[in-house]
């Protein structure tokens, strides 16, 4: 435990530190935030039928798509991530993502990247190159449809 001043506020931290990972989770911090295990394999198996479909479209606008990403991520879901990921990829092939997409994306696929090590017991080159192949299996099959 740990007593961290965050924002001018003091409070009591559980730290919890996984190989190079280090979480602050605050011990009063009700339902607002909490930790979960990891994916499991079987589970996480099922959010790869996500990464290989055809992207959904967002707004060209940027200032929608910022708003509807936004929401996505606040779901806080691995399924919200995996959409974000196959739609801002998708959405890249068509136009060149403005700084705040290609910054949530990197984000978003470093967040899941992070997971598949774990769930499915990978070493992260490999699921990068996963992740890689899924997201074109995606593209061409939105260019079949």
């Amino acid at each position: 435990m740990d007593e961290k001043n965050i924002s001018g506020k003091s409070a009591l931290y559980y730290v919890v530190q996984i190989r190079d990972l280090t979480l602050w989770v605050p011990v009063d911090g009700g339902d607002q935030h909490s930790l979960r295990l990891p994916t499991s394999t079987r589970e996480f198996r099922k959010l790869l039928k996500i990464l290989r479909s055809p992207g959904e479209k967002i707004s060209e606008d940027r200032y929608e798509r910022k708003t509807q990403l936004s929401e996505r991520l606040r779901e806080g879901t691995l399924e919200s991530i995996c959409s974000i990921i196959r739609d801002l990829t998708t959405y890249s092939y068509v136009k060149k993502l403005n700084d705040n997409d290609a910054a949530l994306l990197e984000r978003t696929k470093k967040f899941l990247l992070d997971e598949w090590k774990i769930s499915l017991s990978v070493p992260l080159g490999d699921a990068q190159r996963e992740l890689d192949l899924l997201l074109e299996e995606g593209r061409i099959a939105g260019a079949d449809g």
